[in-house]
């Protein structure tokens, strides 16, 4: 059989002094919360401060480091365009010489005189123009020296007349 720890009696004393105890911690916990939040709203905006800092150094670190790659990464692409550029000149050039001597051979089985023939001809003609300047030079004088009297006209023929021929 059970057997009652307490009596009746002294039960509700313990139940109101158990009341008593949960009030009492009760009245203690809200006045801890009311302390903090006290110390929350006092200390908050020293924490948010800091907070605030450490965010801002934080930002500085990533700035600096995101500025760093950028460069990098912008370096490596000014060296890559660079490179390629210069393949492409390269080839570029390849290019235009190859289509520069199809270009001549096609003129030269057309019988297109070249740059290089229009030049000789150039020289040619230059060189032709001044000797029959000096050549011209030299008849002229002769000529006004030996200065002959204008030749006399010739007498009109006189004009023949033709018979007529008998009809029949």
């Amino acid at each position: 059989m059970v057997k009652k720890l307490q009596q009746p009696g002294p039960a509700k004393a313990h139940g109101a002094q158990l009341a008593d105890a949960v009030r009492d911690s009760a009245q203690q916990i809200w006045q801890a919360g009311l302390g903090a939040f006290a110390k929350a709203q006092a200390e908050g905006s020293k924490a948010f401060n800091a907070l605030v800092k450490e965010g801002t150094a934080l930002q500085r670190k990533t700035q600096a480091v995101a500025e760093e790659k950028i460069s990098e990464a912008s370096s490596r692409m000014g060296s890559m365009a660079t490179d390629i550029s210069v393949k492409a000149s390269g080839q570029w050039d390849k290019l235009e010489s190859i289509f520069e001597d199809r270009v001549s051979k096609a003129l030269q089985k057309l019988d297109v005189p070249s740059a290089k023939d229009l030049n000789a001809l150039t020289t040619r003609i230059e060189a032709l123009a001044k000797a029959v300047d000096a050549l011209s030079t030299k008849t002229r004088p002769a000529a006004k020296a030996g200065k002959k009297p204008a030749a006399k006209p010739m007498p009109k023929a006189p004009i023949r007349r033709r018979a007529k021929a008998a009809t029949v």
